[in-house]
């Protein structure tokens, strides 16, 4: 798939993300399918983000989790422009928070950590742990750079499975995909 495909891909994924009519009852079965695969998991820091552009938000699943042992932490990304990764930054509901160059917001002041399991946001994924995200490289490129490096879950709604999709040289696949549906895999599980 060349990059025009995969650009319109995305912007077909997307405009069909934001149009599901019933995407408030898919976010709520999907922070169910969250909360129940995060009870089995032993990691102590997450990474995870702030939803846009329609994307199912993972922190209210997050932070049941983080209630439940005092030494969880949740980290929100924010953009190192010199290395083009991502930093994760301690987030809890009421933190202080500012907006990042591309007008999302990200926690302000708090420490930096590096998460040992990272929540990914999916516009559509493929077998065996492809990611189709929004195309700007972040994920992967901070996934390179992460050591060691965390264990990967996508989330996302079940319409942007696309079954064709090819991995691309730089793509770094997920360890495991969380829908609405269930637990789509898991390489651990």
């Amino acid at each position: 798939m060349d990059l025009n495909d995969r650009v319109a891909l995305r912007r077909k994924l997307i405009a069909q993300r934001l149009d599901l009519p019933n995407r408030l009852e898919l976010a709520a079965d999907l922070q169910q399918v969250l909360r129940v695969w995060l009870a089995r998991r032993q990691e102590l820091t997450i990474g995870a983000y702030w939803p846009i552009k329609g994307e199912f938000d993972p922190l209210p699943a997050l932070y049941r989790w983080s209630e439940a042992d005092p030494r969880r932490r949740i980290g929100l990304p924010v953009v190192d422009r010199e290395q083009g990764t991502l930093k994760f930054h301690v987030w809890y509901p009421g933190c202080p928070m500012e907006e990042d160059a591309y007008d999302i917001p990200k926690p302000k002041g708090t420490e930096v950590f590096e998460p040992q399991l990272l929540i990914v946001p999916c516009v559509g994924y493929g077998p065996e742990g492809l990611r189709l995200g929004y195309g700007g490289g972040f994920m992967d490129r901070t996934l390179a750079a992460l050591k060691p490096r965390p264990a990967t879950a996508g989330v996302g709604y079940a319409h942007g499975f696309q079954p064709l999709l090819k991995a691309e040289p730089h793509d770094v696949p997920l360890d495991a995909m969380i829908t609405e549906e269930g637990v789509v895999w898991d390489a651990h599980g």
